[in-house]
């Protein structure tokens, strides 16, 4: 009896959480829809952003110029995966792999050498706390997270408008074509899976403060959260959501159902080290729902045609 009361009551965490992440989505969104490479640097830039400006805080430095500062550290981890895959013909799962790989003594070392730290909301002017969560203000990161996904996907819809940002989508739907074009690829590619981690970096930045804490494991899977989000988001929304910038937005809704999901499962009382299984089926249940819907309709339609030649 106690399960919908106890659902509600997380609901404003997850939300909150979800959109959180759901900025991250999009940067992930960038890589694997719009230029179509497969990045898993997410996963140490999802620590790094929030390594970076939560130190630069606690030095002294101001909320947002240490966002901007995390933003570009970001943006400089995925600037090396691009190069390592443009400069070096690496694979981009590979150089990713290897950038990622990296960041985890980086991140250390940005860190001081310690696994975590924390931030106190009462000595240090965050913009999102988690005690803040079901307060009625203008504080709560639920309406500062809102207001963050909206402009970044207003500044993004109006930079993918322009004559670079269509260059990369282009380069993302035909290489050959892009190229044949005369269109410089790689310094799409390197621009693409730069920005990407850079809006990763900042979801990082500002979910640390959320949180009050930086982990150097934080970023962990952030890449299957990333899919996520963008799986659910394009299999619910796909048909209705044609604009580019609804198809962000369309992400940043599938975080915040990922994470519902995720907190009916914990509310349901199941082992929280189950977490990552379930995930994982999360994950796989969606991405296979285009496939099976297809192959259903395909089905179907075969059906159809070979009712009207039996009645003919």
């Amino acid at each position: 009896m106690s399960f919908f009361p106890n659902l509600l009551s997380a609901l404003p965490g997850a939300i909150a959480q979800g959109l959180i992440w759901g900025i991250m989505a999009i940067g992930v969104y960038i890589t694997f829809k719009v230029l179509d490479v497969a990045d898993l640097t997410v996963d140490g830039t999802m620590a790094t952003g929030g390594a970076v400006c939560l130190m630069l805080m606690i030095n002294g430095m101001n909320v947002w110029l240490a966002l901007l500062l995390a933003f570009l550290a970001g943006l400089a981890a995925g600037l090396v995966t691009g190069l390592l895959h443009t400069r070096l013909g690496i694979p981009v799962i590979l150089a990713s792999i290897l950038t990622q790989l990296a960041l985890f003594s980086v991140n250390l070392h940005i860190m001081g050498e310690k696994a975590n730290i924390a931030i106190n909301p009462d000595k240090y002017n965050t913009l999102v706390s988690l005690r803040d969560v079901r307060s009625v203000s203008l504080s709560n990161p639920i309406f500062v997270a809102v207001i963050f996904t909206v402009v970044l996907i207003g500044v993004l819809y109006w930079f993918f408008g322009t004559e670079l940002g269509s260059s990369i989508r282009a380069t993302g739907s035909n290489l050959s074509m892009s190229r044949a074009q005369g269109i410089n690829v790689n310094r799409n590619k390197v621009i693409a899976i730069s920005l990407s981690n850079g809006i990763v970096a900042l979801s990082s930045a500002l979910f640390c403060q959320y949180q009050g804490f930086a982990d150097v494991n934080a970023g962990r899977g952030a890449i299957v959260i990333g899919l996520a989000s963008v799986i659910i988001g394009d299999v619910l929304f796909s048909k209705i959501f044609r604009n580019f910038a609804l198809k962000m937005f369309s992400v940043s809704i599938g975080a915040i159902i990922y994470y519902i999901v995720i907190q009916i499962v914990l509310t349901l009382g199941l082992n929280s080290n189950d977490l990552k299984m379930f995930s994982a089926i999360i994950v796989a249940i969606f991405l296979g729902l285009p496939y099976l819907k297809e192959k259903y309709s395909g089905k179907r339609k075969l059906a159809a045609v070979k009712g009207a030649s039996d009645h003919a």
